[in-house]
């Protein structure tokens, strides 16, 4: 019979779960329990029910394809095995308990920082004792493949996918090195480059460096509800994991891939207002619809909050958040919501410091007033600008950009575009009918056309508005 403590901190783990979650674990307890153990261990009347890093393995690869991949299969079990229970005779065990199974899925997907660090710290490494930068970024690494591996197994993309989207391998790299630069010492110092990867940082450090940054949870919790295929269709009271990844609508049958990857979407989403993180949708590709700028503006204008993708043919990948529609005019738009970011080499966002209102503009066709789509800093040295004559643009931001205190986006300053896109986030605005023709944007042009009787060419046009079509 179980010791009072050991029973009583059994009790109280298995008591977060609500009674449908409780039989969930005990199904995926028994399934995995039941291939394991040896044939004498079964025939013993006391013995009781465990789990062995085998049996975890073999119900991986009893799939065609492995739901989890195998290091990150390793570390769960790793994470298992670190839970102590009172009375249980000292040394490691190569077998999990019901107890350690219970009590470490409840740390997880229940627990607070506290909770969830001493497994952590054995999912990074199996002995005890600090850890290196190294160790720290391998397992970041494992863990930001396996959410991408285990989404797209499930098929919980969204309509995205592996084949309609940038290369997901440097994507992992990116987004583990973003969140490997909020590591800081005891002293407040931050190790980077090579540095970082030879630092040792003790449980306080990694504690802390989870409690700040959110998505190791996040991404732990869908490891396991995914991987493990528990608590995955239960109603969860945390939206965390449901806007993970937003609905992708307008990508179906394009045959282009997206300048985004998936650990990009992730990571660029999670910043984005809340309620626009369910869904984005494909206004714009310049491999699509052309590269003109008077396309651009058909297809942006009036459409609500955007997000813009661009590459210069450099290969950097860099864009921004525009919080407002975009609209036609001499002046600034937009308000403290929007962002500027980069998605390669480096993945991070640049949010506004205060210093002026320069969000977002849009303007063409007009001769006194530059000519073309801009964000932060100001005329002639914004931190993200493409000229209206379509293929130039700049990223002047020596030291940093005004407005967000981004540095500079491109490789060189002035860079030539080599492709774009623009999303709209969230639900379209009420007045986002179909498409908009440059007469839309600009009612002169569309008056002067009407006064001297002429039909308006482009009203047979227009692409129809993409809002119905089901991509999942």
């Amino acid at each position: 019979k179980m010791g009072n403590a050991e029973s009583n901190a059994y009790q109280n783990h298995l008591s977060r779960f609500l009674p449908e979650e409780q039989s969930d674990i005990d199904g995926l307890f028994n399934t995995l329990s039941g291939s394991g153990g040896s044939a004498g261990a079964k025939n013993a009347k006391a013995a009781k029910k465990t789990v062995t890093l085998a049996a975890l393995q073999a119900r991986q690869s009893a799939h065609t394809r492995e739901p989890l991949p195998e290091p990150m299969t390793v570390r769960l079990y790793n994470g298992m095995k670190s839970i102590d229970l009172p009375g249980k005779s000292s040394g490691p065990s190569e077998q999990i308990a019901k107890e350690q199974f219970v009590i470490f899925m409840s740390n997880l997907l229940k627990g607070n920082a506290d909770e969830k660090i001493s497994i952590i710290m054995r999912m990074i490494a199996k002995t005890g004792g600090p850890l290196n930068g190294k160790q720290i970024q391998e397992f970041t690494e494992d863990l930001i493949m396996s959410v991408v591996h285990v989404l797209s197994y499930r098929k919980e993309l969204k309509g995205w996918s592996l084949e309609n989207t940038r290369d997901a391998s440097s994507g992992v790299k990116a987004l583990a090195s973003e969140l490997l630069s909020e590591l800081k010492l005891p002293d407040g110092t931050k190790p980077v480059g090579s540095q970082l990867l030879e630092t040792n940082f003790d449980q306080s450090v990694i504690e802390d460096w989870v409690y700040r940054v959110p998505q190791i949870s996040v991404f732990l919790s869908v490891v396991i509800r995914q991987g493990l295929h528990v608590l995955h269709s239960l109603p969860d009271q945390t939206n965390d994991i449901l806007n993970l990844v937003p609905h992708c609508k307008g990508m179906k049958g394009r045959g282009v891939a997206s300048l985004f990857d998936i650990p990009a979407i992730i990571y660029i989403n999670s910043h984005l207002p809340a309620e626009l993180q369910h869904k984005w949708q494909l206004l714009f590709s310049s491999r699509l619809h052309g590269e003109s700028f008077s396309q651009l503006c058909a297809h942006i204008v009036n459409k609500g909050p955007c997000i813009v993708i661009l590459r210069d043919v450099d290969g950097f990948l860099f864009g921004g958040f525009a919080s407002h529609s975009w609209v036609v005019k001499p002046q600034f738009q937009g308000d403290n919501r929007c962002f500027l970011f980069s998605v390669f080499p480096t993945l991070a966002v640049y949010t506004y410091t205060g210093y002026n209102d320069h969000y977002m503009y849009l303007n063409h066709g007009q001769q006194t007033m530059p000519n073309g789509l801009g964000m932060g800093g100001q005329h002639g040295y914004f931190g993200l600008w493409i000229d209206s004559d379509y293929g130039k643009g700049h990223s002047k931001a020596k030291p940093r950009c005004t407005t967000y205190n981004s540095p500079q986006l491109s490789a060189k300053e002035d860079f030539t575009l080599d492709a774009m896109e623009v999303w709209a986030v969230g639900d379209a605005p009420e007045s986002a009918g179909v498409g908009k023709s440059i007469l839309d944007v600009d009612p002169q042009a569309q008056a002067l056309l009407e006064m001297a009787g002429k039909p308006r060419q482009s009203e047979g046009l227009r692409e129809p508005f993409e809002e119905d079509e089901d991509d999942d």
